[in-house]
């Protein structure tokens, strides 16, 4: 049995980690997730969760599976771990993690490669690796620090603390946070905001926020224009701009308007 799948409700993926009550990345994680990861991406959907059956998120890497083995099968392993993650980053789509209960190690890290973070307030996330001698290697460190800074990256990473839904949302780790009974409804209602949103903008976005965070302000100024000139010419944009157009003939405010995705 699959401890991860993939599953389509419309315009909306789900990769769904299926190994409760913890959801622990084993040595059959990577290939799962990957295939996952393939199986979205050949999909036309528009936005996709990363969610977890049972009361916890993931409790991260299947330690009891590691001893005795030798660091280049353990090199292998991460490496795998993260190409699978970096598969989900490199995705076309806006990308949204559901975080309930512990997101720990690289449970969290999974989180961390989403564009949105939906947490329950109860929810805890936790760098957990400085408690075997080691530290984030599938990209939490450096993803941490993007988000909430070196001083705090340092901080969680060396001392394990642990972080609470709410806190992580102060933070900016999580984007949305809910009441434990609110959060498949707040994350419902974000899914459908994206998956009727202009999808080509939503992916010419992702693509410059990857270009700023190896390159900086002056690395997105000087490809910004590459990367989003042609959305002018999309249906999506199109529209959008005749849609405001009027609004602005009648002294409104534009309404909201649902895209098709071209």
């Amino acid at each position: 049995m699959k401890s991860i799948r993939f599953e389509r409700d419309g315009k909306v993926g789900n990769i769904v980690l299926a190994n409760p009550p913890y959801n622990r990345l084993d040595a059959r994680f990577a290939e799962c997730l990957r295939q996952a990861v393939h199986e979205a991406s050949e999909s036309d959907i528009r936005v996709l969760v990363v969610r977890a059956e049972g009361p916890n998120f993931s409790l991260g890497g299947e330690v009891r599976e590691w001893p005795g083995k030798d660091l280049n099968w353990f090199r292998t392993f991460v490496a795998e771990i993260n190409t699978s993650y970096r598969a989900i980053e490199a995705l076309r789509v806006p990308t949204v993690a559901v975080v309930q209960g512990l997101a720990f190690g690289g449970g969290f890290e999974l989180a961390l490669n989403c564009d949105f973070i939906v947490a329950s307030t109860d929810a805890v996330f936790r760098c957990v690796e400085v408690t075997t001698a080691m530290l984030p290697i599938a990209g939490a460190l450096q993803r941490l620090a993007e988000r909430v800074g070196r001083s705090n990256a340092s901080r969680f990473a060396m001392l394990g603390e642990g972080i609470p839904g709410s806190v992580a949302r102060d933070l900016g780790i999580a984007t949305h946070v809910a009441e434990p009974d609110a959060l498949e409804r707040v994350a419902a209602e974000l899914v459908a905001q994206l998956s009727d949103g202009p999808t080509l903008s939503y992916a010419a976005t992702r693509t410059l926020l990857k270009v700023w965070s190896s390159g900086g302000v002056a690395g997105a100024d000087a490809a910004m224009l590459d990367v989003c000139m042609d959305l002018y010419n999309t249906e999506d944009a199109t529209r959008g701009f005749a849609n405001t157009a009027e609004a602005f003939d009648r002294d409104e405010e534009p309404a909201e308007m649902v895209f098709h995705g071209k």
